[in-house]
């Protein structure tokens, strides 16, 4: 079921839609959204990484910043390498700072994504989608274990990040299909 008025799964992303997605958000909100669907994190992680979080090669997501309480680091991507070295950051504190003070905010990002949305007339779509875009991908097309995908996100239950993935009809019917065939 997708998501409406904030219930249910959020969609997951074609790669064209994604692309579009990235184009059209204005910055700092298309590099934010970049990192969530490149680590496979929540926006409340990202709006709260700090200069000193992207380190060696890696995202470290603080213990207190994640919804586990762990820390984390996860490799970054080589589009999202790239993207990193061509923006604008500040040197020191947060990344996306806000208005006033502290860091800018999921609702400043959400609102960003959902005006957006509504004039691309992409529906379904919320700040989860880049999180559930990736473990789809990485898993149906990629064919990474979910154990892998559990290393990443470092989800507690297997079960848990399985609901994450979505599948659609044809894709299993392809799956029995092929294999006899």
């Amino acid at each position: 079921m997708p998501k409406v008025n904030r219930n249910g799964q959020a969609a997951v992303l074609k790669d064209e839609q994604l692309e579009e997605v990235f184009n059209y958000l204005p910055h700092p909100h298309d590099l934010i959204f970049q990192i969530c669907y490149y680590t496979a994190a929540r926006i409340g992680e990202v709006v709260q990484l700090e200069v000193g979080d992207i380190v060696g090669g890696y995202v470290v997501y603080r213990a207190r910043t994640t919804k586990t309480k762990k820390t984390r680091s996860v490799a970054i991507a080589p589009p999202l390498e790239k993207m990193l070295a061509t923006a604008e950051l500040p040197k020191q504190g947060y990344l996306f700072p806000g208005r006033f003070q502290g860091h800018i905010t999921t609702r400043a990002c959400d609102k960003a994504l959902r005006e957006m949305l509504d004039y691309l007339g992409i529906r379904g779509v919320s700040t989860h989608s880049f999180r559930r875009s990736l473990l789809t991908m990485m898993h149906f097309e990629k064919g990474y274990s979910l154990r892998t995908l559990q290393k990443i996100t470092q989800h507690e239950d297997i079960g848990n990040l399985a609901r994450y993935l979505e599948i659609g009809q044809q894709e299993a019917d392809e799956a029995l299909r092929g294999l006899w065939g």
